[in-house]
């Protein structure tokens, strides 16, 4: 039976199946969804073990359980490595859902819950993917699969899962669908990903709120004192202030910028598309190289003080924020957060104390464009969309993926099948029936090409 002939055949199943996990409120960073995280691993083993895989279990961490799977096809064939993850981001404000965001709804050809697109979506496609090579005929190499339950807090436990497993991870390549596509007539495969260093800052001033009228003018207000620190940290030309912050970023190559050149962006639509007068970035670089291929700072929370209704004239003790830098290839997320603190201590006048922590962080990723199975996910997305995907660079960060190169010492090839309209992480999280489907057949045909 043919790949599409397959797909069509079992398109009911396919989406029940995939209903099922997503029904299921697997919020990582809630303590209260503890035993919902471990029905979703089990469910997808038993649901990996239904598509065609030979064993499966689940396996406990430091954290949340991981779920491993193998197909075993023969000793001398290549092997496969598919990493994907089964948690989900909380659903809040749960006002902005035209749904239950744990009870799927299809509306339009489009599928909306939490987990739809981010991961649950594109795992699911891998699994049936890989059950529709298998089912074929057509799958000739071994496949594995793991699947965690940390990925929206950071994925704490896999590295020190991957160190003891070395020899049950041991594959040729992994795959990743967990990035996007250029736009849904527009296939791409992500070749690269930034690195992130993320942190938290406490400032504190007097010991305790003040009267702003008793004490303003005379004891330095927190708040004041932390907005000048980070300000100064980009400059009127987004150009990032810290010291030897740039001295590892390398300048993309003519080959690179040829590649970018082909991807079509509409700076006017995507200015309109978010509501602003005008764009800003590092002078000297397109919007396209400064959201995927250079460097970036940014403020990611900021609080401190009354935030009430009404006034209140006080004079805070501390003040807070959430700070943020995406890395690209070569700088190392350790060294740059200790710049960072380095800076910020040495900007920091005396009327304050000032307490840094280095909240999690990961480097950036490069996957090379000749190896073997990047040829056969291109060959996939040819076969499937009718046309050559474009290779993309992209701004975000999956840190477990550098890991699994540091630890494992395998490369990873990023065939997401995301778009931007699929709201991951915000309310009404989408994912189009269609492209799931195409995805299906995108990830056979690569089983087909990669032996």
């Amino acid at each position: 039976m043919e790949i599409k002939s397959y797909i069509e055949k079992n398109k009911e199943r396919f989406l029940n199946e995939w209903f099922e996990l997503l029904r299921i409120p697997s919020i990582s960073s809630k303590q209260e969804h503890k035993q919902d995280m471990l029905t979703c691993a089990e469910r997808w083993r038993e649901l990996l073990l239904s598509t065609g895989a030979t064993y499966a279990e689940v396996i406990p961490t430091q954290g949340n359980a991981v779920v491993y799977a193998e197909k075993n096809v023969s000793p001398d064939a290549k092997t496969v490595l598919v990493y994907g993850h089964y948690d989900v981001m909380p659903a809040e404000p749960m006002e902005l859902w035209k749904n239950n965001p744990f009870e799927p709804e299809i509306r339009d050809g489009r599928i909306y819950a939490r987990g739809a697109d981010d991961d649950k979506g594109q795992a699911m496609i891998q699994a049936k993917g890989f059950e529709t090579a298998l089912q074929t005929g057509i799958l000739g190499c071994n496949v594995k699969f793991i699947l965690e339950g940390e990925e929206e807090i950071g994925s704490p436990s896999l590295e020190t899962f991957c160190e003891a497993n070395k020899d049950l991870l041991k594959a040729d390549v992994i795959l990743v669908s967990d990035t996007s596509m250029v736009g849904e007539d527009t296939p791409s495969l992500t070749t690269g990903l930034r690195g992130l260093s993320y942190w938290e800052i406490e400032v504190t001033g007097p010991n305790r709120d003040l009267h702003s009228g008793h004490f303003g003018g005379a004891v330095a207000n927190p708040i004041n004192a932390l907005c000048r620190m980070i300000s100064d940290i980009t400059d009127a030309d987004g150009y990032i202030t810290i010291p030897h912050f740039y001295d590892d970023v390398e300048e993309l190559s003519e080959k690179e910028k040829r590649m970018l050149d082909n991807v079509p962006f509409d700076e006017e639509k995507y200015r309109k598309a978010l509501d602003v007068d005008e764009l800003f970035g590092e002078k000297g670089y397109s919007t396209l190289e400064r959201n995927s291929c250079r460097p970036s700072f940014d403020v990611c929370g900021i609080w401190g003080g009354y935030t009430g209704e009404g006034a209140k004239t006080v004079l805070p003790s501390k003040a807070c924020a959430k700070l943020s830098c995406r890395l690209v290839p070569h700088q190392d997320a350790d060294k740059i957060s200790r710049l960072f603190t380095d800076y910020i201590m040495s900007v920091a006048p005396r009327y304050v104390k000032v307490e840094i922590k280095h909240s999690h962080g990961g480097q950036a990723y490069v996957c090379p464009v000749d190896i073997p199975a990047y040829k056969a996910a291109e060959k996939g997305f040819t076969v499937a969309f009718g046309k050559q995907p474009l290779a993309v660079r992209r701004g975000g960060s999956i840190p477990i993926i550098p890991t699994f190169e540091k630890v494992l010492g395998i490369k990873s090839v990023l065939m997401g099948f995301g778009l931007e309209r699929n709201a991951i992480h915000s309310p009404n999280e989408s994912f189009g029936m269609d492209m799931f489907y195409a995805g299906i057949e995108v990830v056979a045909e690569f089983y087909r090409e990669f032996k």
